[in-house]
């Protein structure tokens, strides 16, 4: 163990779980890579290794089992000082209106799975003193559209979880951080039809993530653009708002 800043990314094989990783292991934290596949985290750990000079962990992590949850944060050697939850799921909306098992994978995957792993983190933080949540969530929860709104109610959801978490633990030292990446090229948007201007790459989150971190902050719209996007939308009229076509 050193004297480092730690950090653990639940969902650290996807896109932006690897760039949230390299931001954070380039500014000096030891990381932990938590996914489903261990053996897929084990070059992107060597990668860190070599290029940060870091420690570099993996651990095994399924959001769907909540069941396993507490042995998951036990097994762990220590408390790490942020905790960042990349894991999400877009899913297809057109299945999802008509097939329950993909609509509650969807739900279960952005919200459920999420809220309650920094809720288990947030308690052992509190009893500490100290440390910091980011959940990234998305600018698809700030009004639900026709074209998304089961992965957008999920987090919505998830957005609500982590303001009332971050009024609560700001009393006992404990940050939470709640970011909205918008548009991001992945391998989650392949095939997506993104608007340029408001598309950004994996490490531009992943940076973000690093500077909302160190300077504490509460809600990042990666790109700013997204925040007025979003005000305008949010302020339309429902009248108006049914009728558009996205």
């Amino acid at each position: 163990m050193t004297s480092r800043k730690s950090a653990i990314v639940l969902g650290g094989s996807s896109d932006i779980g690897r760039a949230a990783a390299r931001a954070l292991a380039k500014a000096g934290y030891d990381v932990a890579l938590a996914g489903r596949d261990v053996a897929a985290l084990e070059p992107d750990a060597a990668d860190l290794r070599a290029r940060y000079n870091v420690d570099v962990g993996l651990h095994k992590f399924d959001v769907l089992d909540t069941a396993s949850f507490e042995a998951f944060v036990d097994s762990l050697p220590a408390l790490p000082d942020v905790v960042v939850s990349i894991v999400g799921l877009l899913g297809v909306q057109q299945n999802a209106e008509s097939d329950l098992a993909h609509a509650t994978m969807i739900m279960r995957s952005n919200y459920e799975g999420p809220s309650l792993i920094l809720g288990l983190f947030a308690e052992r933080f509190l009893a500490r003193g100290n440390g910091t949540l980011v959940g990234v969530s998305s600018v698809a929860g700030d009004r639900g559209r026709a074209s998304n709104y089961v992965y957008g109610s999920a987090k919505a959801g998830f957005s609500a979880f982590l303001s009332g978490l971050r009024a609560r633990a700001s009393r006992g030292g404990v940050h939470v951080v709640t970011v909205k990446p918008g548009f991001v090229r992945t391998k989650m948007t392949e095939g997506m039809k993104l608007i340029g201007p408001l598309t950004v790459e994996a490490p531009v989150v992943g940076d973000a993530i690093l500077s909302a971190v160190e300077k504490k902050t509460d809600v990042v719209y990666v790109s700013g653009k997204w925040r007025l996007v979003m005000l305008i939308i949010r302020t339309l009229p429902e009248a108006v708002f049914k009728k558009l076509k996205f």
